[in-house]
C-alpha cells in the first residue's frame, strides 16, 4: 500500500492535504531555482546565492522527508517504533487483510495459531422426560452447556413419557457420572448410558434394514438380528413342548402359552418361532420400549413369511491324499445323511461327541440342524455322503462349537478345517470367543484347537474339558487347496 492511500471499507482514500502541500513545495522548489539562476546568470552575487539556494532545497528535503515519516499509515518494521496517530478502531475493524499480511503477522507474532482439536468419545445413552411440549428442548440445553454434540436422536413413546435415546460426542474429559447427572437436572430419569463406537453412527433405518436383508438371506441369522437390533440381550430358542397328555392338539404346549402377538413384559419380551416353541429375549439391565417390541416382532414375522432358508454356496476341498470333499451350510433337510453318518460311526466316536448314552445321539440332530439354534457346516464325498458335521451353536450370551468326523475320515484335516471355518463364522457375527466341549482323552479336537493359533482357556468341569478360544478380527483362512462353487 503507498503512503498516499490507504483503504477504507474496501475503498481507496486520498489525503488531498498532503497532495496539495507537497506540489506547493515543488513549485516554490522550482520557483526558487530560476530566480537563483537568473540572479546567478546577471547578478554580480552569484556565487552567494548559488550556495544560499543549495542550502533552501536541502532544507526543502529534509521537510519532505519528516513530513512523509510523520504521516506514514504503513506498519513499523522490526525493532522501530511508531510515533504517528493510530488508525481508529472504526477504520481497522472488519478490513480485510492485504495479500502477505499472513505471512507478515507470524514473524511479527501477531497472527493466532490454530487450536488443537478437542478429543471426544461416542456415548449412547437413553433417558425419560416427560411428555410436555419443552421438554426435550430444556435436556438438548442442559447437553449443550455440557459442549456435548448430538449425533442422532429416537424417541420411544410410552404411556405417561418418552424414552429418549441419544448417540453423544462428548469431550473425552467429562466423566459419564457428570453427563448423567446434568441430564437428571434437566428433567431425565432412569438414565443409561454406555460407550458407543463408530458402528452405532449408522442411523436405525439404514441398520434395520441391513438387519432384515442378513435374516432374509439365511434363517440363522435371526438371533444374531435380534442381539444386534437391541443391544446387549440374551436370547433363547425354546422348542415346543408337547402337550399334557389327554389335550391332545387342543393346545397347552409352551408355545399355546404365548399370545400370537407376542409378549412384553419390562425387560422379558417373548416371542412366537416361526418352526414352533418360543424366542424369550432378557436385558435386566435396561426395559424393552414398546417400539423396540414391534421391531423385534417385525424380524420374526418376516422370517416366519420366509421359511426355512440356508445359503447354498459350496467349496470343494483337496485332501493330501488327493481326495475332495465339499464343505457347505446343512439344515433339516440333511437328517437322514446326518443319521446315516451316525450308524457308519463307532460308539466310542459318538460318545466323545454326545457325551451320552449312544442311542441318544439321533435325538440331537433335529436341534443341531435347526438354522434357529446355530449354523451347521457338513463335509460330503464326491457321492454326497456326510463324512463330518461341525456345529456353530447360539447358547445366550456364549456360543459354542463341535465337531463329528465319520472314524473312516479322521485324521485327514477335515475336523480340522470344519473348526476353522466356524471360526471364522463366530468372528463375523462378532463372537467374542467360542468353547468346545470335550474329553481330555479327545486329542483330535485339542489339536485341532490349538491349530487355530488364537488364544485358549482350559477348564476341568465335572470331568469333562472346556476348551475356550478368544476370537479376534482376524479370520482363519482355510488351510487345503478349494475352489468355491455357488
Amino acid at each position: 500500500m503507498s503512503d498516499v492511500t490507504r483503504r477504507k471499507h474496501g475503498r481507496p482514500v486520498h489525503h488531498w492535504r498532503r497532495d496539495v502541500i507537497e506540489l506547493a513545495a515543488l513549485f516554490t522548489a522550482v520557483a526558487a531555482a530560476d530566480a537563483v539562476a537568473n540572479l546567478v546568470g546577471h547578478g554580480p552575487d552569484g556565487p552567494e546565492l548559488l550556495l544560499v539556494s543549495a542550502v533552501l532545497l536541502v532544507a526543502t528535503a529534509g521537510f519532505h522527508t519528516w513530513w512523509a515519516r510523520r504521516h506514514t499509515h504503513a506498519p513499523p518494521g522490526p525493532g522501530g517504533t511508531d510515533t504517528g496517530p493510530r488508525p481508529s478502531a472504526t477504520e481497522d475493524r472488519g478490513a480485510p487483510a492485504p495479500a502477505g499480511d499472513t505471512a507478515a503477522g507470524a514473524r511479527t507474532g501477531t497472527a493466532a495459531a490454530p487450536a488443537a482439536p478437542e478429543e471426544t468419545a461416542l456415548w449412547r445413552m437413553r433417558t425419560t422426560v416427560r411428555d410436555e411440549p419443552g421438554s426435550l428442548a430444556v435436556l438438548c440445553t442442559a447437553l449443550a452447556h455440557e459442549r456435548v454434540d448430538i449425533l442422532s436422536l429416537q424417541t420411544h413413546p410410552l404411556g405417561d413419557g418418552t424414552v429418549d435415546e441419544f448417540l453423544l460426542r462428548a469431550p473425552a474429559a467429562l466423566p459419564a457420572a457428570d453427563l448423567t447427572r446434568a441430564v437428571a437436572r434437566a428433567g431425565g430419569s432412569g438414565t443409561w448410558i454406555e460407550r458407543a463406537d463408530t458402528h452405532d453412527l449408522v442411523d436405525a433405518p439404514t441398520r434395520v434394514l441391513g438387519l432384515a436383508t442378513r435374516t432374509a438371506l439365511d434363517a440363522a441369522e435371526l438371533p444374531l438380528a435380534l442381539r444386534q437390533l437391541l443391544g446387549r440381550c440374551t436370547i433363547r430358542s425354546l422348542p415346543a413342548r408337547p402337550a399334557p397328555e389327554g389335550r391332545g392338539s387342543a393346545g397347552g404346549g409352551l408355545d399355546d402359552m404365548v399370545p400370537v402377538e407376542g409378549a412384553w413384559e419390562g425387560t422379558v419380551l417373548r416371542l412366537r418361532a416361526p418352526e414352533g416353541g418360543v424366542i424369550t429375549i432378557e436385558r435386566p439391565h435396561l426395559p424393552f420400549t414398546p417400539t423396540e417390541f414391534a421391531r423385534a416382532r417385525a424380524l420374526v414375522e418376516l422370517d416366519a413369511r420366509l421359511g426355512p432358508r440356508v445359503p447354498r454356496g459350496r467349496d470343494v476341498l483337496t485332501l493330501a491324499e488327493g481326495s475332495d470333499i465339499t464343505v457347505s451350510r446343512a439344515d433339516g433337510a440333511d437328517l437322514d445323511a446326518a443319521k446315516a453318518m451316525h450308524e457308519r460311526c463307532s460308539p466310542h466316536t459318538l460318545r466323545m461327541r454326545y457325551h451320552g448314552p449312544v442311542g441318544d445321539a439321533d435325538r440331537y440332530l433335529n436341534h443341531l440342524l435347526s438354522p434357529r439354534f446355530g449354523r451347521t457346516l457338513a463335509a460330503r464325498t464326491a457321492s454326497g455322503r456326510i463324512v463330518g458335521l461341525g456345529h456353530l451353536l447360539w447358547d445366550g450370551d456364549e456360543t459354542e462349537i463341535a465337531l463329528l468326523v465319520e472314524d473312516a475320515w479322521q485324521r485327514r484335516g477335515i475336523g480340522g478345517e470344519l473348526l476353522a471355518r466356524l471360526v471364522a463364522m463366530a468372528t463375523e457375527a462378532g463372537c467374542d470367543s467360542v468353547y468346545a466341549v470335550t474329553q481330555s482323552s479327545n486329542t483330535g479336537m485339542v489339536a485341532a484347537m490349538r491349530g487355530l493359533a488364537l488364544p485358549l482357556d482350559f477348564q476341568i468341569e465335572e470331568g469333562t474339558l472346556v476348551i475356550t478360544a478368544r476370537l479376534d478380527a482376524t479370520a482363519v483362512r482355510s488351510s487345503l487347496p478349494y475352489d468355491r462353487r455357488p
